[in-house]
This record gives structure tokens, sequence and C-alpha cells, in this order.
């Protein structure tokens, strides 16, 4: 294909734009920040077959941060949007009806009228194009039947029919009785032309003979059916055929209720006889018609021969030129299964119209049982709409079985009568050169044989044509390329754009509505209403089945190939059309074809199909159809001759289609291997293209999933360590990819089914020895979670504890030792135990440990090899413990569920029983005593304060003092949350660990209020904050206690513990060193028996394993545990391991529309307009603020605007650039969002940081269009946060993002918490503070860049990136130094110069407006300083407040800066804020505040790492700063520029 089809782009941008963002379209846009764009790297250029070339509008710009799908969904597939339709079965039913025999009965009675019909004279004389007049009646009889199955050979030719010619009663029976028996439960086709007998009696009888003929014999319907059984197809041609099927439906109705009452019902695979298919001539009260220019049995004809009657018809009501007849259009050239002649182009013409005007007209459930379960069936229903159109001019009106609406009327008939007319008026010149000629009785079937045969011959003698004048060629119809032009247009001029709900719209499955019909849906609001959450897809066009018979011609083949690829674009919806038309089997097809230029196009549709139905991996695996993907994903590319187009996307597409067919079904990851395909996945892991290295890495994971053959391959290979590898790329979704393939190396499930959550581990890896195996599957995870566990992006962190849960459950024994040694470490540090005071006898784990380690004697390796084992685990299970406490709740909760699983093995475990052990002794409270409610951190609520009461002491009975419905975590986290030794990032963390976790099943604490409503604290737990949740929030905790369903529906009871009590326990006869190498060689042997089972028996049961991965502490240890006589937690469920949603959620990215724009980048749009007013209005307000800054440095700065109760201690604010909108955090964990202009507050959230830190830092991101809020506190932590404007967006406030942007923080006397800068130019987070070192964190990549070394003690009190494109950054410090950092520099050497000329904590530091290379700085004793980059001297210096500097700011564009006065125990009452003009430095302005403050403080500050009473902050382009104080008010002052 020359260039490439629409939707792919073209390869040589493939890395223009880095590789690390994906576009998506999502169904969860709600904000203006989060609209998504098309993958697209540059114009798309469509090529048509006729050559024509158009270019589709640029892409849009890049998006936003944190505003991709995977930000919006965290990696969970996104619910159906509610109009959805309900999508009917596609494929044909197991039972469905199938023809296998055909009895043609004619009672005809040649020469004999039957007594109650009166002929008309010229009437209609001919039965199957023979007039029986013509030659005597026998001879006429058997060549009417004759005729008559040719005419259905025609239409399905592998069926047997049986000509019955003027059968007596006998004959009948036996015949129909001998028909059942052969064809059994398959259906026969009954065809009874009743022309030379009576008229079917109103009580349901037709005629036939007695053996002598002489007498009419009535024969009873129910009695045909007695005979013929069911399934039937019944066709009655005859006068008032309406009484058949009237009382046929009658009987079958009844003999289906005795059937019923009598037998239950029919047994499987029979179907009621209701459910018999019929076709009538007439209604009734109705006659045959006997126009003489049309044949007797104009009904049959027109089932059976469809072209002929047509082409007569129309020359019966049509005048076409050059004078031609009925018998001239008889003369017709061409064969019907020949498209490229003129009779095989009509009848090819004449099915996709009637199939779309079934299509069309019909219910879709009708549509597939009539028109694509049987050939025949199919064949009589389309040409049934044919017989309804012609016979009801002759005031006829035929009926069927299921009633059909009408379709006489329908439009493409019109589109007909063209194609006719334009083939017959090529009839003369075409008949001129035909050398087979008309003869009377034949058929377009018997004639396109004979045709057919006599071409054979031509070919076989080589006969040629000797005339020298050329043979007229045949001009083919337009109708093909006229429809598909059609459906061209509807596609490109708006068909595929959304809509709202209405008939033009496609029909919706509504699962609420008022009474008098209407949706129940809240009203949305301003940018809700052009969302995809509102919106709908177009009605369909009607030309889509007839793209499905364009598919038959190779000239149209390409062209509809491309059309059919961009409908299927739109959607799921648009791919179920697709399939119900009967798409599939053509599809298939064409895999077998050898052009390359319908590979893209090819790859592309299937992508579509597998993604919204799976079940096709079996076909595709039938057909060998994955051969052709795996051909396809082998090609080497070269560089200059490019085989496909954009080729790393399409080999994304074949890696998807290939791991579809290998997903949960051994046969297909056998034939993928077959293939090669694990190989060649390997081999593209370090391509370009980041779709295409996830989907090798997803597919390497379905391909290897439950397969220890292929897994053993794998690791031969060295995948694991290249899947490590990939850790640290730069797109999330090819790390979480990664760590998904290792998932499932390790034993999690890659199947769709929920029940299947996978275990085993590796295998088998029979090839390994089993220390080595050990090794390499501790390997594996350590390795894993030491790259990813600070990873900013929370779907690779969730999909990180999915691999450790694999971990966790194949090696337990393990992990219960490293809880216990944690808890008894900690326990002593919690107590306040220091080396010391204490001797060596006290520390009982690591007494345990080294007389472990001594049980290994000389062997100085063995020792060294276990330690760093037992080392490795402790590590895994520290970041287990530091995940649990993750910002994002997802990631806790999944965290949780690990680590209470562990936590309740180790209460069940032997440790429990050991005299020395203090597992059994109550926590003691730490310093300061932190109350816990079930088992979640609670405080005094910054907004309502309330009375707190202690909580009763737990009675003390030999365990820890929580039971079974507490979460284990907790209690670990309120054991460790003292004086914890600081000694690794992993413990460090663990410091705000202490009550921070809630139990997930529990609805507590004080969740984030409505904007409308004050936050009301609960009277049970009043003082309990919760951040915002995220859009999609999936993860379930999953206690260790609970028990899944009996069998009988009811809840199976804990099973008791195999030892006593625990008060009644004798004393432990054994020490911890043996507990912990019983308990590791328990392990050991759970991996001999997993390595002696073997690949066939490691089956997915359930939810797990039934499999040596069974243990001692879980609840299927009954079938095959290890016990070795110290196991006791036979009620422990056996929850691990995780199941991931991650493949799922990847392949909603090929059913997304790629080739259309996203609502929001589609112009006319709401959202469209809301972002092109947004822009235009934004550029207004700059070129109006630029030429306000100039006056604004020579005028007053004391113009009041308004006035805010925000609360008390507004410590940090922050202006939007463009909207009216303030966010302000409080001394905690408040934060509020400001509609200034208006004095309305819009929002009200928690930050959900833990007791005790504050949010020290806040910032709008993506400003231009609309906005993030960007929240860090002194935890370490950064929140991100969308839809706090609720007059843009009906949504709640949503979490965006969280992660730990600082993991080591030094705990000083007075620190700075965490200090941010954003910079927009380039997605760049600066975080520092309480460290020594400053982090780099890519918005792009969602990673850490770099660590740049402080090489100071104290902490940095502020960051300031520059304006400009720099890499350089300005960092303030506590101890009054300034540093100027550069990015590009090695992160130990990153400081390029710094600026030591303060005495005192540096308050703010900020570049010059409007000189480049110069910077102010403030510092608390009230001095500013400017410098000048080259100079190590401040060039400037001023003396604002002499008493002390609390806030400090500059403009970012007037050259002015603000400083506020600190408040003192001589100056409480008030305080001062100055602003400065640069050039030249002239005080401007001072307005003094009140603070509301009645005495000196007590508390010299709010919060002990924001070091200033209140807040000062510059509008960003305004001239406008605010002024917060300690009682709550806001002030916002502005320069008198008028």
């Amino acid at each position: 294909m020359n260039g490439t089809y629409a939707g792919q782009t073209d390869s040589s941008h493939s890395d223009a734009d880095g590789n690390t963002e994906r576009g998506y379209q999502t169904n969860a846009r709600s904000d203006p920040s989060s609209s998504q764009s098309t993958r697209s790297r540059g114009p798309v250029m469509i090529t048509e077959p006729n050559g024509s070339v158009g270019t589709l509008p640029d892409p849009a710009p890049i998006l936003p941060y944190w505003s991709a799908k995977r930000h919006l969904t965290c990696g969970n597939p996104t619910p159906p949007p509610p109009w959805i339709p309900k999508m009917a079965p596609w494929r044909s039913s197991p039972g469905k009806l199938r023809t296998a025999h055909a009895a043609l009965v004619l009672c005809l009675n040649i020469d004999v009228d039957p007594p109650d019909v009166v002929k008309t004279n010229p009437g209609a004389v001919l039965e199957c194009w023979v007039d029986p007049h013509s030659m005597p009646s026998a001879k006429a009889l058997e060549a009417i039947g004759e005729n008559l199955r040719h005419q259905y050979e025609g239409l399905s030719p592998k069926i047997t029919y049986k000509p019955v010619l003027d059968p007596w009663y006998e004959d009948l029976r036996r015949y129909c009785v001998q028909f059942r028996r052969m064809v059994k439960d398959d259906a026969i086709l009954f065809h009874y032309n009743g022309h030379g007998v009576p008229k079917p009696t109103p009580s349901g009888e037709l005629w036939c003979f007695n053996k002598q003929y002489t007498q009419y014999i009535p024969v009873s319907l129910a009695d045909i059916q007695s005979w013929l059984g069911s399934p039937c197809v019944y066709i009655w041609d005859c006068s008032a055929a309406g009484y058949l099927l009237q009382n046929f439906n009658a009987f079958a109705e009844d003999r289906d209720k005795r059937k019923n009452l009598m037998e239950g019902g029919y047994p499987e695979g029979q179907s009621p006889f209701s459910d018999s298919i019929q076709l009538a001539a007439c209604a009734a009260h109705e006659t045959l018609p006997s126009c003489p220019e049309l044949p007797a049995d104009l009904f049959t004809s027109c089932l059976t021969s469809p072209i002929d009657i047509a082409l007569r018809y129309f020359v019966m009501n049509h005048q076409l030129p050059n004078n031609i007849t009925a018998d001239m259009v008889m003369q017709l050239p061409g064969d019907l299964k020949d498209r490229r002649t003129p009779l095989g182009e009509l009848n090819w013409i004449f099915i996709a119209i009637t199939d779309t005007i079934a299509w069309t007209t019909f219910p879709r459930e009708v549509f597939t049982r009539l028109y694509r379960s049987d050939l025949l069936i199919a064949s009589l229903f389309r040409n049934f709409l044919l017989a309804e159109r012609i016979m009801k001019n002759y005031h006829c009106t035929p009926h069927t079985h299921p009633p059909l609406p009408p379709t006489n009327t329908h439009r493409l008939w019109a589109s007909w009568d063209l194609a006719v007319d334009a083939c017959l008026r090529q009839l003369p010149d075409l008949s001129a050169g035909s050398k087979v000629k008309y003869e009377p009785g034949e058929s377009a079937v018997a004639r396109s044989r004979r045709q057919a045969e006599a071409a054979r011959q031509d070919r076989a003698n080589n006969t040629t044509n000797q005339n020298s004048e050329k043979p007229y060629a045949y001009i083919p119809s337009r109708f093909f390329a006229d429809q598909l032009t059609a459906f061209e247009v509807w596609i490109s001029r708006g068909g595929s754009a959304l809509t709202k709900r209405g008939p033009m719209s496609l029909p919706v499955q509504v699962t609420g509505e008022a009474p008098d019909g209407v949706p129940l849906e809240p009203p949305p609001s301003l940018l809700d209403q052009g969302t995809e959450h509102h919106l709908v897809p177009r009605k369909p066009p009607e030309q889509l089945p007839i793209v499905l018979q364009v598919l038959l011609s190779q000239p149209h083949r390409l062209r509809a190939l491309i059309l059919l690829s961009q409908f299927v674009d739109l959607g799921p919806w648009a791919v179920h059309l697709a399939l119900t038309i009967g798409i599939f089997p053509y599809i298939s097809k064409l895999l077998q074809a050898a052009g390359q230029d319908l590979r893209p196009v090819l790859i592309f549709i299937w992508a579509r199909i597998l993604a919204v139905d799976a079940s096709c991996q079996v076909d595709l695996y039938t057909n060998q159809g994955y051969k052709y993907f795996a051909n396809v994903l082998a090609i080497q590319e070269d560089p200059q001759h490019s085989v496909i187009p954009n080729h790393s996307e399409h080999k994304a597409m074949c890696a998807f289609i290939l791991s579809a067919i290998a997903r949960d079904f051994a046969h297909g990851q056998n034939a993928c291997w077959r293939e090669r395909v694990f190989d060649n996945c390997f081999e593209r892991l370090d391509e370009g293209d980041f779709l295409l290295r996830q989907w090798c890495a997803l597919s390497i994971a379905q391909i290897w999933d439950a397969n220890d053959e292929i897994k053993i391959y794998g690791v031969d290979r060295g995948t694991q360590d290249k899947l490590i590898a990939m850790l640290s790329d730069d797109s999330p979704e090819v790390r979480t990819a990664a760590l998904y393939a290792l998932g499932t190396f390790m034993g999690a499930s890659g199947s769709a089914d929920e029940r299947k959550c996978g275990g085993g581990g590796s295998g088998t890896m029979q090839h390994l020895e089993e220390r080595i195996h050990f090794r390499m599957e501790v390997a594996v995870a350590t390795g894993a979670t030491l790259a990813v566990k600070d990873d900013a992006s929370p779907t690779v962190r969730k999909e990180l504890l999915v691999l450790v849960s694999c971990l966790a459950k194949e090696w337990r024994g393990y992990f219960v030792v490293c809880a216990w040694i944690y808890w008894e470490e900690n326990r002593r540090r919690t107590a306040g135990i220091s080396s010391s005071n204490s001797s060596e006898d006290d520390d009982v784990a690591a007494i345990a440990v080294s007389e472990w380690l001594d049980s290994f004697g000389d062997d100085e390796p063995a020792r060294e090899e276990n330690r760093v084992l037992l080392s490795s685990f402790f590590t895994i299970f520290v970041a287990l413990l530091e995940l649990s406490a993750d910002p994002y709740q997802e990631v806790a909760t999944s965290a949780q569920t690990i680590v209470d699983y562990i936590m309740a093995l180790l209460l069940e475990s032997p440790f429990t029983r050991l005299d020395a052990t203090s597992l059994n002794i109550p926590p003691s409270p730490p310093a300061q005593p932190i109350r816990q409610t079930n088992g979640t951190r609670s405080r005094v609520s910054s907004i309502h304060s309330s009375p707190t009461h202690p909580a009763p002491p737990s009675p003390v009975i030999g365990r820890p003092s929580f039971n079974r419905s507490e979460t284990m975590t907790s209690a670990v986290a309120q054991s460790v949350g003292g004086a914890l030794r600081r000694t690794s990032s992993f413990a460090s963390a663990l410091k705000n660990l202490a009550g921070n976790i809630a139990f997930p099943s529990i609805e507590d604490g004080r969740a984030t209020p409505a904007p409308s409503t004050p936050p009301l604290p609960r009277a049970d737990m009043p003082d309990i904050s919760r951040a915002p949740s995220p859009n999609l929030n999936f993860a379930t905790y999953t206690s260790p206690y609970s028990r899944p369903p009996s069998p009988d529906g009811g809840m199976l009871r804990p099973v008791s513990p195999v030892q006593p009590s625990q008060e009644n326990r004798p004393p432990a006869d054994f020490l911890p060193s043996d507990v912990m190498e019983a308990l590791m060689e328990e392990d050991m042997e759970r991996l001999r028996a997993r390595r002696r089972t073997g690949i066939h028996a490691r089956k997915h049961l359930g939810g797990a394993m039934s499999s040596p991965s069974g243990s001692t502490f879980s609840m299927d240890s009954a079938s095959s545990s290890v016990i070795l006589g110290l196991g006791t937690g036979a009620g422990i469920r056996d929850a691990l391991p995780l199941k991931s949603r991650f493949y799922d959620w990847c392949c909603e990215y090929f059913k997304e529309p790629q080739m259309r724009q996203a609502e929001a980048d589609e112009p006319g749009s709401i959202q469209y307009n809301y972002q092109v007013w947004r822009q235009q209005r934004n550029e207004q307000i700059l070129t109006e603020t630029q030429s306000q800054a100039e006056p604004a440095e020579s005028r007053r700065w004391n113009k009041h605007v308004t006035t805010l109760q925000v609360g008390p201690h507004p410590l940090n604010t922050a202006f939007h650039m463009y909207d009216p909108h303030l966010v302000v955090a409080n001394d905690t964990d408040t934060v509020s969002v400001w509609d200034w202009s208006q004095r309305r507050r819009l929002n009200l959230f928690y930050n959900g940081n833990p007791k005790g830190t504050s949010i020290t830092s806040l910032h709008f991101i993506n400003q231009d269009v609309g906005g993030i809020i960007l929240a860090s506190s002194s935890d370490g932590v950064v929140r991100l946060y969308r839809n706090y404007d609720p007059s843009v967006t009906s949504a709640p406030v949503q979490m965006v993002s969280s992660f730990r942007g600082l993991n080591e923080l030094v705990q000083t006397r007075r620190g700075s918490g965490v200090i941010t800068d954003w910079k927009q130019n380039g997605g760049f987070l600066m975080v520092g503070g309480d460290s020594r070192v400053i982090r780099v964190w890519d918005a792009h990549t969602e990673s850490l860049l770099m660590d740049l070394e402080t090489k100071s003690d104290s902490p940095v009190t502020s960051i300031a990136s520059d304006p400009t494109a720099s890499p350089t950054f300005l960092a303030g410090f506590a101890d009054g130094t300034v540093n100027l950092f550069d990015r590009r520099l090695p992160e130990e050497d990153a400081i390029v110069r710094s600026y030591c000329e303060h005495v005192s904590w540096i308050q703010n530091t900020r570049w010059h407006s409007t000189l480049s290379g110069k910077f102010l700085s403030a510092s608390l004793d009230g001095e500013v300083k400017i410098w000048d980059l080259r100079a190590d001297a401040a060039v400037n210096s001023w003396e604002v407040h002499p008493h002390g500097l609390s806030a400090f700011d500059v403009h970012s564009q007037a050259g002015v800066f603000a400083a506020l006065s600190s408040v003192t125990n001589a100056s409480y009452r008030h305080q001062r804020a100055t602003v400065q003009s640069l050039n030249p430095p002239t005080v401007l302005s001072q307005v003094d505040f009140n603070t509301g403050l009645t005495a000196p403080s007590a508390r010299n500050l709010p919060s002990p790492f924001i070091t200033r009473p209140g807040s000062l902050a510059f509008h960003p382009l305004e001239m406008l700063y605010s002024v917060g104080t300690p009682d709550g008010t806001l002030r916002i002052l502005g320069c008198k520029t008028a």
C-alpha cells in the first residue's frame, strides 16, 4: 500500500516527541487539564486507491502533565459509559439452525383445475419457468420438479433436494418420516406448491391426492408436524396461505404447552415447534396473482430465481431504449457466481441490497437468526424481500414467522432499479456478442450453468474470435463505488463524531428512567455537557453490509478495508456491529492473502476485534491465523525501505494480538512458541517505540503464564534480567508491563477470570539446582523492589505489589522470620533500649540470626549466601511496610493485604510459644500518645475541635493487644512509631507509619467535605482526615482471617488451631533459631514439591492453586502441605498472590478511537470551544498585565481588592495565573480553593498528611488548560488534585497521583519540611527540604532524574527555577547560604556557585523579574539582597524589617518585591507588608495588618516546619498580592495603576 491508511502515521517520526507519553481517548474526562489527544507523531496521511491524498489536522499539543489516562485510572479498566447498548451475541448459538434436507412437494395436477379456483384467460401459466401445457403433463411435472431442484441448488448446493410430485397421502407421510429419520436433529425444508389442489381450509388443512388421483385428500398440519418434527422451514405457495401459517402456529403453541406440562420441556438440542420458520405467499383471504406476464408460481420464483423475476418486473414497469422485452432480458449473459459478468454482478448487488435492507429494518436478534445462521435460510429471506415488493403490487401480502416489518418501500430499492437500468441498457450490445442463446423454460441458474460450460469448452478447444472486431466490453456498475463513497462521507463528514441522544444516535440501553421516560441523570455542568459521558455515537451508516460484500471484490477490497478500519476504530460498539453483520469469516480468509498492501489495515482491524472479543483467539488458533501476525512481528525492518508503514505501531498491534491469542489458552501459548513469538518479542524489548516495548513485554507475560517449559526457555535467555533492566525505562507503561511480565513469571495469573489468581512461583525449573532456583526468585523480587519502590507512578508501585505477593506466597516462612526480627528489633527501640545500656543477651533476634548462621559451621560461602538471602527478604518486607503507608490509596490497600497476611502467619507461628519473644507482650505506648481508632491515626481536627478521650487499655491475655478484626499493619506501625533508628531509606520513611494505616473495610474518618457543606466531625471519630480518592479505586482489602463462602452459600467458620490455646500451651522446648530453620526448610520443601509436580499438574483452580505451594499457614494446606510439626495457621486465608488488572487496562488502548480526535480536540465541541476561549482569554490577560508592569514599579500598592476569611493560619497560598482562583493551606492538612473575585469558596478538602506534619508547598500546574493543585507536605509526600472548580465540572475533587518526593528526611531541631518548585516549561519538579539531597522529578516519565547533593547540614528552605529554559535553579538554606545548581552537571558536583552573605535562615529566593542573571534573597533577620550570578558579593542590600521578616516574594513581571514583618513579643498585634521597587529601590507602600492576637503566643509558630505565622504571595501576572494573618483573614491588595 502506497503510504499509510487512515490513522497510521509515518515511521520517520517514530521518536519525534519522546516515547514516554501516550494519548488516550477516555471516558473519564471532567476537567480541561485532563484533555486527551490521539497517539500521533505528525500529520496523518490518507492515501486512497484513486491516488488522492488528504491531510488531517495537525495533532493536538503535548498532553498536560499528570493528565494521561493512567492518571485517571491507575491501571484499572475503565467502566463502560452509560450509553453502551446491550451487545447481543454475534456468533451463532451452538444449536443454530442447519438445513440438511429439503422436500419439494408439488401438488399441480396439470390439466385439471381445482374446484375452488377460477383461472383467468389469459393468465399466469409458467411453473418454475416451464409451460406445463407445452408438453405431456407427466413430462411437464418432472421438468417442473427438476427445474425447482436446480433453482434451489443455486441457493445452497450442499443440501439434498427431493421433489415430491403430486403425492398421495401415504407417500407424503412416508417421505416426511423418512426425511426426519435421515437428518436427525437438523432442519428440513418443506416447500409446498398447492396450485393444483383446493385452497387450505380455515381449520388448517392442506390438500394432496388419493392413490388413484380421483379425490383431494386433506392433510392436517398437526399430522405434518408429527411427521417432520422440529426444526423445520416451511414455504406455503398457494392461495389463502395465511390459513396454514396461522393454524401452524396455533398447533405448535398447543403442542409446546403440552410438552412443557407433561415432560417439563424439550430435551437439549431439540427446538420447540413454535420456533419453526415459515414463509407464506399471501394472507388467509388473498388469492395468488394471475398476471400473464408473470409466472404462476410468482412466490416460488421470487424465492428461488430472484434475478429472473426482478428483471421481468423491471421491464414491465420501466420503459427502456431499444425496445428491450422480457424475452430479451432472459438472454442477459453471465454466470451468477462470477461477479465480473453482468448476471453475476447483478446477483451480487441484489445480495448486498437485500442484506442492507434487512439489517437496517429488522431487529438485530432476528437479523442474526435469519441471515447469519444458515445459507439456505439467509437466501430465502433475502429473496423474500423481493417477493414482498413485487406481490404487494398485485394485492398479495406475503407473511412470515417470525413476523417481519414491511420493507417494500425501502429507499435502497431505488438503488437496485438504478443498477438494473444501467445493466439492461447494455443488453443489446452484450447479446450480439454472446454465443449462448436463451431457451424457453430456462432460468438464470440453468442459463449461467450452460454459459459456464460453454466457456470451459472454448478454453479447452483454444477457440478465439476470428473476427477483427473486438467483443463488447461490459461496463461494470458504479453501485459499490458509490456506496463506498457514501460510507466514506459518513465517516469523514461528522458521522464518526459523537452526538446527543435522539433518533439519529445509536440506540442506548437506559438502566433507569423517570416516569416520563427521561433518563435519570444529574444535570451536567459546563464542560460535562461536552464530554463523552453525555454524548453517544451516531446511528451507524446503512452501507455497512454493503462494505462487507465489497470485501469479496479485488478491485474495491483495499478501499473497503480502509473504510472498515475507520469504522471499527469508533469503539467497541462499532466492532460488535461489524461482527454482527458477518465480517468475521471474510476477515479470517483475508489472512491467507499474500498481498502486503493489506497488512497494515488487517492488523489494525484484528487488533480491534481481539480487544472487543477475546474468544476469537480460538478461531485464530484453529485457522492458523496467528502465523500471519507472527510473521509480521518477525520482519526485520530496513530503515531505508520499510515493508510496513509505521512499522513499530503495527508490530505493537501484532504483539497485542498474539498476547490475546496466548492469554489463558495453552494451545495459543504453544502456537506462539512454535512461531518464535517469544524470541521476537524479546529482541524488540529495546525498540524506540514505547508502545512496542510495552506490548512485547505483555506478550511475553501471556506466553509464559503458567507454562513451565516456556519459563525455562525464558530463564535460559535471561529474560527475567532483561525485564528487570526495563524497570528504568522512561515510560511508566513500559515499567508496569515489565513488572506484569515478571509477575506472571513468578506465579501471578494473567487470566481474565477473576477467580484465577495464580500461584506456584516460577514453576518447576527442573534444569536448575534448587538453591539456584531459590536465589533466582528472590533476586527477581529484590531487584524489582529496589528499582521501583520509590517510583512516582502509582500504577508501577501497585504492580510491584503483585510481584511481591507471589514471592510472599511461595516463601512465606522467610517473610514470617523477617516479620519476627523486625518486630523484636523495633520493640527494643520503641522501649528505648540502646546498645549502650543493654547487653547482647537482650537482643533475641540478633542472637537467633547469629545461631542460625552458626549452624552452617565453617562453610563461609553458605553463611554469606544465607545472610544475603535473609537480608533480601528483610529489605522486601520493610519496603512492604513502607508501601502500606503509601499516599495512594490503592497501593496502600494492596500492601496492607500482604503485610497483614504475613503478620497473621507470624501470630500463628511457633514464635509465639517462645519464652524470649515479645509477641505476647502488649505494645508499649509511644513517647507521645497517639489515640488509635480501628487501627487508624486520629488527631484533633484543624477545623472543629472536639474533646479527646484516651482509649481503654486492652486486657493482657498473653498475646498482642489486637484481635483478628484489626489490621496487623496498624499494630506493627504502632509498635515502631517511636524512636526508630534511621539507618536506611526504608527505616527513615517509616517514621510516619505510626497510626497512619486505615482498616480499608471500615468507613471511618472525616472525608473531604462538599464545597457547600462545612465539615462536620463524626461523633465517634471526630478527628480522622482522609484525602480525596482517585477517579478509579478498585483495590479491595482482603483480611487474612475471612474465609471464602462455603458451597451451601454460608461462610465457613475459622478452623481451630491444631495446638492448644495460648494459655494452656506447654513451654517451648526449642530455640528461635530452630523456628527459623524449620520455617525456611518448610519453604524449601514446598519448592521441592513444586519441582516434583511438573508442568502438567499446574492448574489454576479457583482463587489459588491446590498445589505444593500450599503451606502449613494457609487454608489450602490440608491438601498438600509440608508440616514440620510447627504450623498452626489452618485458619489463615490464602489471599495471595494479588490479581493485576493492568493487561485489561492496556487492551483498552485498542478499543478507543485512534483516528478520531478526542472530543476536547474536535472543533465545535463544548470542550474545544472552552479551550479556545481560554487561550484567547489568557493571551488577553498576558497583554494587559505586561502593559501594567512598568507603571506598577512606581505606583502605590495599597489598593484594597477583597478580604477572605479562610480559617486559622493561612501559611501557604498560591494564585492561579489566569483564573481568579487562590489556593490556601493551613498549618495542618486543610486545603481550600477560593474565587477571590467573588469572595466565594469553591472547594475544601484534606491533604491526608499525618498528624504533626504540615503542607509546606503549594502550586498550580497546567494553568493554560485549567489546573491541577500540587501539594507537598513535610512527611515527604507530593499529592496532586483535580476537579477543584465546581463551575467547570460536577465531579468531586480527585487525587490524580501521589508519591514520596523525599524519602530520606533528616530530623533537625527546626526543619523546613518539603520545599518544591515546579517548572512548567519542561515538566520538572524540584523537591528539597529536610534532606541532604534535592531530588529532580520528571513529570513526563514520572521518574527520578537525579539526586543533587546539597553538601550542607542545613535544610533547604527555598527553591527557585530559572524562568527561562536554563537548567539552573537556586536553593536557599537555613544557614543563610544560597546555592546555584546546574542539572547538567554530575549529581555530586551540581553546585555551580554559593552565596554566603546572609547569616540567618533564607526565607525565600526569587529570580529578578526584569533583569536576567540576577536574583533576590531574603532572610529571617529582615535583610533582602539582590545578587548577580557572576559575582560572589551582593549587588545591593536592604534592611526591610529590622525586627524580622516572615514572608518574602518578588513579582514575576513587575520589578517590585514585598516583605511581611515577623510577629514578635514586642509587636504581635500588627504585621507590616512593605512593597518596594527595584529600579529605583524605593518603598512604594507600607500596609499594616491586624494579626488578631490579643497576647504574645506561647507557641511561637503554628507549624514546626514553616517559619512564619502568615503568608504573602504575589499574583503571577496581575498587579496583586495576598497577605494572610494568624486570625484566618486573607487580604488581597493591588497596585493603583490608574
